[in-house]
């Protein structure tokens, strides 16, 4: 299976041609796994930090003109458009990142739902909470979130007339908001995980240990 292909849904009931239940177990397990990685994997945080970063960046270079504008550099007529050109190149393609790993991760979820629904293995699901991965993703995001507003809040409050342009406030404010709104990804993320292991796999769990 190449890396990119996420784990095919399970085939229709008149299409199963499993053997025995061990082996449906066997597949549902490695499909199940597999979809966990491509959600919570430690790459897939490292990814959105850097479409934060790429985000942070690109607007620091749409911001960049303004500050030549009002410090009336010459230059500007020649660097103004690069340096807008640039921005959006580096801006664009990570908003687009982030809202495709946004419904990559509704599909996962679709997939994860419809293996999950093929049996019932409390074990081995159990092991889909993964709580060391989502409290990774909710304190690293949490932190990002703090940077960002910090940066923002303190853009705007210790800017003093005269000394700091529109450009530097906007600067400080703009790339504060990408890197709060990034943070506000991986804390949703991390929150509807745990919601979603609460209501999906405590009921199953549960429901193996009341048989006597």
């Amino acid at each position: 299976m190449p890396r990119r292909t996420l784990p095919p849904p399970p085939p229709p009931a008149h299409l199963r041609t499993w053997p025995d239940r061990n082996a449906l177990l066997a597949d549902r397990g490695m499909a199940l796994e597999e979809l966990r990685r491509r959600s919570l994997g430690v790459h897939r945080l490292l990814l959105l930090w850097l479409l934060g970063l790429g985000g942070a960046i690109g607007w620091s270079l749409l911001a960049l003109p303004i500050q030549m504008v009002e410090d009336k550099e010459p230059m500007v007529i020649v660097f103004g458009p690069v340096c807008a050109v640039l921005g959006l190149g580096a801006l664009v393609p990570s908003v687009i990142g982030v809202v495709l790993g946004i419904r990559r991760d509704r599909r996962i979820r679709e997939l994860t739902d419809t293996w999950l629904a093929l049996d019932s293995h409390p074990t081995a699901d159990s092991a889909l909470r993964s709580p060391g991965l989502s409290l990774c993703w909710l304190l690293g995001s949490f932190v990002l979130c703090a940077l960002g507003l910090w940066a923002s809040f303190a853009a705007a409050a210790y800017a003093e007339p005269g000394r700091d342009s529109y450009g530097d406030v906007a600067l400080g404010m703009g790339a504060g908001l990408v890197l709060w709104l990034t943070g506000l990804v991986g804390v949703t993320k991390a929150v509807g995980h745990y919601r979603w292991a609460v209501r999906k796999l405590t009921p199953t769990v549960a429901a193996g240990g009341t048989h006597r």
